[in-house]
């Protein structure tokens, strides 16, 4: 008997026929006061059910971003719990932003946290940290591989910060990103049409030639929009591997909030910028 669908196989179908939008669900009190709303659970109830309204039936992936939520305790929870099933209900993939990583048992645990089916937070991909050591992810790439699910793994991020980690060069003479990104390579290896491990690779970073992106995977692309990267860059950025990118856009699509219309509006015009973008490759 099969087991489920890989998450690349989905991603790949639903980029292909909605796009390959993420728009980020990112309720950070600012935001929540340009919308108008107080910053308490009502409030970001309400954020989260009129971005789901809104985008869910039409964009790739929706991407809460688990922090926003948790500050709010279990009723900040409760309504991620609901953000993510209406989300995936309505046919949106969904990628839970919350970086985990750690080791052994308490990895097996984050990852069952998400990536579990009987989970209230089951979401179709986690993205994760692998400082600790790539191999401290096994527990989660097991338990994706088992359901289905998928990961993105923090490579080339957009902060500024990132460089003294990512940028490292190892006794081997490799970055530690392009390690990251090798790793995943192999997790993705002889997938078709599309692995289930993915790499979080900022779209503000410029050229990137010198990594080898083709992981045969997603790579998922912050910087769209308020960070300053926009849907033309991403062939200059990406080369070759731009089919795969899921670019993010957050406050770019968010601000247009809180009416549906302007939301969906703002969805479709980044989606379209993107669609046109990735089509001259």
């Amino acid at each position: 008997m099969s087991g489920p669908e890989p998450f690349g196989a989905r991603l790949r179908r639903a980029m292909d026929t909605r796009g390959p939008l993420c728009v980020g669900i990112d309720p950070h009190a600012a935001l929540l006061a340009e919308w108008g709303l107080n910053d308490d659970v009502a409030g970001l109830e309400r954020f989260s059910r009129t971005v789901v309204e809104a985008v869910a039936d039409r964009v790739a992936v929706l991407k809460p971003q688990s922090a926003f939520f948790e500050r709010f305790g279990s009723r900040g929870i409760a309504v991620l719990e609901a953000s993510v099933a209406q989300a995936r209900e309505a046919g949106a993939l969904v990628v839970m932003d919350a970086k985990r990583g750690d080791i052994g048992s308490t990895m097996a645990a984050y990852a069952e946290s998400f990536l579990h089916p009987d989970s209230p937070l089951f979401s179709d991909a986690l993205t994760v940290s692998p400082y600790l050591g790539y191999g401290s992810l096994s527990p989660a790439v097991a338990l994706a591989r088992e359901s289905g699910t998928g990961l993105f793994v923090l490579a080339l991020t957009s902060n500024a910060e990132g460089g003294e980690v990512q940028h490292a060069v190892r006794a081997d003479g490799r970055s530690v990103g392009a390690t990251m990104l090798g790793h995943l390579a192999a997790e993705n290896a002889g997938e078709t049409p599309l692995g289930s491990f993915g790499a979080v690779v900022g779209a503000t970073l410029g050229d990137l030639s010198s990594y080898d992106l083709d992981i045969n995977g997603p790579l998922l692309a912050p910087g769209i929009g308020a960070q300053g990267a926009t849907a033309a860059d991403l062939p200059a950025v990406f080369g070759p591997a731009v089919r795969n990118v899921v670019p993010n856009v957050s406050r770019g699509v968010l601000r247009h909030g809180a009416d549906v219309v302007a939301l969906r509006d703002a969805a479709e015009r980044f989606a379209e910028e993107i669609r046109t973008a990735v089509a001259t490759v």
